[in-house]
């Protein structure tokens, strides 16, 4: 697999290395490296966008606190995040390579997150006798001192209701109501993930904290506020649609898309297209950013975790709206009662409609992004190259989110209160886990 020959890559040019210095050295390209890999995993897996974000949470929180709960560079995050207490009885070695404790306690807690378990221990596995060949009694101090943490922060984990909503019932789509969400082409898939309200937040109080105004009340009488929004989606896709598949517009939708299952039909096959999440795409603005501004080990697992933090509470906030308002997509709509040869530019995502994912994770994701390095920091986003995509070009995080947010209204998938309202939720949330958590001595 494809993962395995960069680990061979990986693991040839770290023994170079190493055979140069004393000790197991660790650089942050390392932890890209395991960020990457579980990643792979990930996309592999097909987990649904909510899914995805608890995913890259709880591994980055387990390397951070073993770099910080004892006289790191930074704040523990114990008692700050919900329900997370101090590692209790922590090895005493003043000697413990940290850097290789937090990526022995990375890789623990991400293999109990993903359905391929085995692909993560064979790389752990491979790293393992590759760390133990060079010294083995540092390799096992370290060992010793990670997974203290990360059994830790396995354990609270467990605790998030995570596994009990795997268990509640799928979402009820009968109804008479002509403005509730219902299944769209070509998977008529039920709602995803119903019940992620009920997860435990890490540092929302509640998953309505960030409640946004409604969306408008649904009526296609023609001087209504909401028709307005369904006829300027059309009107503008119609549009788009003309100018071609070279239009700018096109090239937006198409490099935010992030859709982890996009199904193909072809005769009389269907099969899945597979990508990364809306979170995994600001993950990887996150590794840019880190890289561009050359951050050392401690900062950039500072700056993966604060960034997965807020993506992982803005799903919670954003899917509570979701299962609230339960609103119709415009595929739907526009098909039923406008036009029933019209298609979105994108594939519509199997959830209700308002507000816009995008638009939440991404306003989250900017502000702690611009918190960490500024608002001012241009840089060329290179995260979808993997998918066939060029790079685009930011001016700030702030303006990228504002891309992706309007990216879901040229792909005809939301119409604008979702996307602005979204944005502003997701902003004020980003906000709420600057001023919530301290990470600074």
């Amino acid at each position: 697999m494809r993962f395995l020959r960069t680990l061979f890559l990986f693991l040839s040019f770290l023994f170079i290395v190493s055979c140069k210095k004393e000790g197991i050295q660790i650089e942050t390209n390392d932890f890209h490296f395991l960020v990457d890999e579980v990643t792979e995993v990930m996309i592999h897996d097909i987990f649904s966008p909510p899914v995805a974000s608890r995913i890259y949470a709880y591994p980055n929180i387990a390397a951070y606190e073993v770099l910080n709960s004892e006289n790191g560079k930074y704040q523990s995050l114990s008692h700050q995040l919900n329900d997370l207490t101090a590692v209790e009885s922590l090895p005493k070695n003043e000697q413990t390579n940290k850097r290789l404790a937090a990526l022995i306690a990375y890789l623990d807690v991400a293999k109990e997150l993903v359905f391929s378990k085995e692909e993560l221990i064979s790389v752990r596995d491979s790293l393992y006798e590759h760390w133990k060949s060079i010294n083995s009694t540092e390799f096992l101090a370290a060992e010793k001192y990670g997974l203290a943490v990360s059994s830790h922060i396995i354990d609270w984990m467990k605790k998030d209701n995570y596994t009990e909503t795997r268990s509640m019932p799928n979402f009820n789509v009968h109804s008479d109501d002509p403005g509730r969400w219902q299944p769209t082409p070509p998977a008529y898939m039920n709602g995803i993930e119903p019940h992620w309200s009920k997860i435990r937040p890490f540092v929302l109080e509640s998953s309505s904290q960030f409640k946004p105004v409604p969306p408008p009340t649904f009526s296609m009488e023609k001087n209504s506020e909401f028709y307005k929004e369904v006829m300027d989606l059309y009107e503008m896709t119609n549009k788009i649609r003309e100018k071609g598949d070279a239009s700018e517009e096109v090239a937006i939708a198409q490099f935010w898309d992030c859709n982890p299952y996009v199904s193909v039909n072809k005769g009389h096959f269907m099969f899945a297209s597979k990508k990364i999440t809306p979170g995994a795409h600001w993950i990887g603005i996150c590794k840019i950013a880190t890289k561009e501004s050359a951050s050392d080990f401690e900062k950039t697992i500072f700056a993966y975790t604060k960034t997965s933090i807020a993506i992982f509470d803005a799903f919670i906030s954003c899917w509570d709206e979701k299962y609230r308002s339960n609103l119709i997509r415009p595929e739907t709509l526009i098909n039923k009662l406008i036009d029933n040869t019209w298609t979105p530019l994108l594939q519509t995502p199997p959830f209700p409609e308002y507000t816009s994912g995008h638009s939440v994770v991404s306003g989250a994701a900017s502000e702690v992004l611009t918190s960490i390095f500024g608002d001012d920091v241009a840089f060329e986003d290179t995260t979808e190259i993997p998918y066939g995509l060029p790079v685009r070009n930011f001016t700030s995080f702030r303006n990228a989110a504002k891309e992706a947010a309007i990216s879901r209204m040229y792909g005809g998938i939301h119409y604008s209160s979702a996307i602005k309202n979204g944005l502003t939720q997701g902003i004020s949330l980003g906000n709420f886990v600057n001023g919530k958590l301290v990470f600074e001595k």
